[in-house]
């Protein structure tokens, strides 16, 4: 006969099985929450509702004043690139009509994982429309060229394809 001061039941294996499960169960959901409110992630801008907020007007203009322009760059890209040693990159940029365009060039590297180790580079010009600068980065992992150009009031701006920068060998 069953009753409820017979404790046999808590030492069945199938009882002790669940019990271990739920312990385990809760465990884990409580080390998700600790992590999710002491670990703040910087792969989402904090300030990401409002920050560069655009009318579609304003996206609008921009992409056609990108077309209008229709500048060709062409990234002279090193064949590899290591942390923490200073990586010479060369860049040309041309007009629709092919003539080289002269302006100030700044570019920004960016990092997707950790914002606060992004930074902003300016090439000097070589010759008309080529552009040199050395570009160090600080930590491995990948990462985006955004390359900005200003020729008088003419803006033009392109982003590489993301790359991995490598520990030394």
């Amino acid at each position: 006969m069953i009753s409820q001061s017979h404790k046999s039941g808590l030492r069945n294996p199938w009882m002790l099985g669940l019990m271990v499960l739920i312990v385990l169960v809760l465990g884990v959901n409580a080390t998700f929450i600790w992590f999710a409110t002491h670990d703040k992630s910087t792969l989402v801008d904090r300030e990401y509702k409002t920050k560069d907020r655009k009318t579609n007007d304003e996206v609008l203009s921009e992409l056609s004043s990108q077309q209008a322009l229709a500048w060709q760059t062409t990234i002279k890209k090193p064949k590899a690139i290591v942390l923490n040693a200073p990586t010479l990159y060369e860049i040309s940029i041309v007009d629709r009509a092919g003539k080289p365009v002269s302006g100030a060039m700044e570019v920004e590297a960016y990092r997707a994982a950790d914002d606060s180790k992004d930074f902003t580079t300016a090439f000097k010009e070589v010759a008309a429309g080529s552009y040199q600068g050395y570009i160090t980065f600080p930590l491995k992992g990948y990462w985006e060229l955004h390359i900005h150009i200003k020729r008088g009031t003419d803006e033009f701006t392109v982003n590489t394809e993301r790359f991995k920068v490598a520990e030394a060998s």
